[in-house]
């Protein structure tokens, strides 16, 4: 990451001009945003300006919309209206409307090279009788598009879970659509920095950042509310990590998933099937859980489940041993974290309303044997519910060099050797608990204290006691559901 200079904050923080110190949970949140430019430089932004973008009305999610803004209008402050014209104007050229597909293949068919944004996808089909290289283009709903070889050497990606970029097309005749040139988001990352850069924060400095980063005002949570909202994000710093957010409507369940990685799958609504989760058998096809960072099931209830059995019973194979595999074939490794998100009821006294909690989830995802395979339970009705407070209004980092840090730290070992060490719950303790203890503390230390400088109270206050907190709301559903967890004891821990 490159270093800011403050002149890079601009006549903002000019002497004289500054603003009283706004303190919130201990956090001079003028002062953050001061520090935050000047550690940072230009891999932070001001958040304020995409939701005044209006870029995501067009379809595209948060970490490409920041990506858009800051290469065609960078800056700081409330978005001008030159900067916004500027933006969208550029976004009426290349980024398609839902109903714009048409009129693309048009101005292709008459000889056109168009570029648009859009995330790029390349299959590889291989059968008797035909082998090909498929690109699919969703913005305008291509599904059989062709690509240049040597962007495929370039970008390997696009072979596994896709990019987002500009892709130029044009028609060839006998070929159909063709992307001839590609350019994808880039982003530049080292985490010897990153670590370097905690050093310069407290730690309610750091979370507050953390908090802006993902999209959030730090002022609208309480420092407990912080830690689970920061829950969100285990599975992106933690290999086989799975959770459940159980959650009353608004939220913000799903908002971070949708909009801080293109290595995050979101699935909210279609039919989720085997071939879809594990491997599709008819083409070999790799299924999500193999080719993404993250997965997420948004909304249990409502989804359509193809094949409820085999689903369930590929999951708990997968989520204990991180083996994909279906029908006994094509076995594959894989260190995806997996998330089930719901709604719940409350009652009212803002509690929920139906125990075992679970009991609002599809029949087959209550079976224990499955729910044990969940490291933990983010109880979402203790997150306040999204308000226009609750967005942030002042700078954190871009979403898509932030998600690049996240995945680099699922890589440090030495975090979870230190709470492989540090955490032991005793000859008597249930394995699951203890495994899954360790790799919440371990998510959570890499995400509060990376550079591994950390004591033993803070330890077990922001890393060791959330991680059971989360673990204890899964076991408390495993106690009342299934008396073979009882002789355990009803906490996780002593």
């Amino acid at each position: 990451m490159a270093l800011a200079s403050d002149e890079l904050f601009g006549s903002l923080f000019d002497e004289g001009t500054l603003p009283l110190p706004n303190l919130v949970n201990g956090v001079d949140l003028v002062a953050l945003e001061a520090k935050v430019v000047r550690v940072f430089g230009n891999v932070s932004i001001d958040k304020r300006r995409l939701p005044a973008s209006k870029l995501q009305s067009r379809g595209i999610p948060g970490y490409v919309a920041e990506w858009v803004l800051e290469s065609r209008a960078p800056g700081r402050g409330p978005l001008s209206a030159e900067d916004a014209t500027t933006v969208l104007e550029w976004a009426a050229r290349v980024v398609p409307k839902a109903d714009e597909g048409n009129l693309i293949r048009n101005r292709l068919l008459n000889g056109e090279a168009v570029r648009i944004l859009t995330p790029v996808q390349v299959d590889v089909n291989l059968t008797g009788k035909k082998a090909e290289r498929v690109a699919k283009l969703p913005m305008i709903g291509e599904e059989r598009a062709q690509i240049a070889e040597h962007l495929l050497e370039a970008y390997p990606a696009l072979l596994q879970q896709g990019m987002w970029g500009v892709a130029q097309l044009l028609y060839i005749r006998d070929q159909g659509i063709v992307i001839t040139e590609f350019q994808p988001m880039q982003s530049t990352v080292d985490l010897s920095r990153w670590r370097e850069a905690r050093r310069e924060f407290s730690l309610p400095e750091w979370r507050s950042l953390l908090m802006l980063t993902m999209g959030y005002n730090p002022a609208a949570y309480t420092p407990e509310a912080q830690l689970l909202v920061l829950a969100r994000l285990l599975p992106l710093v933690q290999k086989n990590v799975h959770l459940m957010e159980l959650a009353p409507k608004g939220t913000g369940k799903s908002y971070v998933y949708e909009n801080i990685s293109p290595l995050v799958r979101l699935i909210s609504g279609g039919n989720v099937s085997p071939a879809v989760l594990f491997v599709n058998n008819q083409t070999n096809q790799p299924g999500i859980l193999a080719r993404y960072a993250v997965v997420v099931l948004d909304e249990v209830q409502t989804l359509k489940f193809e094949n409820p059995a085999e689903i369930v019973g590929g999951l708990k194979g997968y989520l204990a041993n991180g083996k994909i595999s279906r029908g006994g074939k094509h076995e594959m490794a894989s260190d995806c974290g997996f998330v089930l998100l719901a709604n719940i009821t409350l009652d009212a006294n803002q509690r929920p309303a139906r125990q075992p909690i679970v009991s609002e989830l599809p029949v087959f995802l209550q079976e224990t044997a499955f729910l044990d395979r969940i490291r933990g339970l983010i109880p979402g009705w203790k997150i306040p519910k999204l308000s226009p407070a609750s967005f942030a209004e002042q700078s954190g980092l871009k979403a898509d060099y932030f998600s690049d840090i996240l995945l680099l730290l699922r890589q440090d070992l030495e975090i979870d050797a230190y709470c492989a060490r540090h955490i032991n719950l005793g000859p008597d303790a249930y394995q699951r608990n203890q495994e899954s203890i360790r790799a919440l503390s371990s998510g959570y230390m890499k995400l509060l204290f990376p550079h591994g400088e950390v004591s033993d109270d803070d330890f077990k206050k922001y890393c060791v006691q959330p991680a059971t907190d989360l673990r204890q709301g899964v076991w408390d559903q495993l106690y009342n559901l299934d008396p073979e967890y009882r002789k355990y004891g009803q906490f996780v821990a002593p």
